[in-house]
């Protein structure tokens, strides 16, 4: 996995002050768990570099090490209205365990966080969108509420991107 200063996707220029590693988490053929790898793609487009990873918990606390500013994008499936954004400050927030799916035999986003944290392997700085998820049955499209959270979260993104850069 390579770790590399990042080009504003809007003015061009590098952000070297800080480097961002934006992790995109799901998979492609559970309907709206694809939610963090259509985020990568779009982020793609705009010049921003993404690693795209399953969810396992392990995985994802190897692919941050080293990192020092964090964007985690996943499906969430807590409850709430399908294409609501929840949006947290990793480092000064508890991820709620709940928001994010996960398997058996994995364990979640928010469980690997804070096993990183009691473990002192956070980054300096982590953000984490979860994008409430509503159908995660096999197939490829996402939902119309779905698909309709993906520009506002691309651009927070991007945003964040860009003040890290100042």
């Amino acid at each position: 996995m390579r770790r590399t200063s990042l080009t504003s996707p809007s003015t061009g220029s590098e952000a070297t002050a800080i480097r961002v590693l934006v992790i995109c988490i799901g998979n492609r053929f559970r309907r709206d768990d694809a939610v963090g790898p259509v985020v990568a793609d779009r982020l793609r487009e705009r010049g921003v570099e993404t690693v795209e990873l399953g969810g396992d918990g392990v995985e994802l606390m190897d692919a941050w090490a080293g990192g020092e500013h964090v964007i985690l994008v996943d499906a969430a499936r807590s409850g709430a209205t399908a294409g609501s954004i929840h949006h947290f400050d990793a480092i000064s927030t508890e991820v709620p365990s709940g928001l994010f799916h996960y398997s058996s035999h994995q364990f979640s986003v928010a469980e690997a966080i804070e096993m990183a944290r009691v473990l002192g392997r956070l980054p300096p700085k982590m953000g984490v969108y979860g994008i409430e998820g509503k159908d995660f049955s096999y197939g490829q499209e996402l939902s119309a509420e779905v698909e309709g959270a993906l520009e506002t979260v691309t651009q927070a993104i991007v945003d964040e991107i860009e003040n890290a850069a100042k």
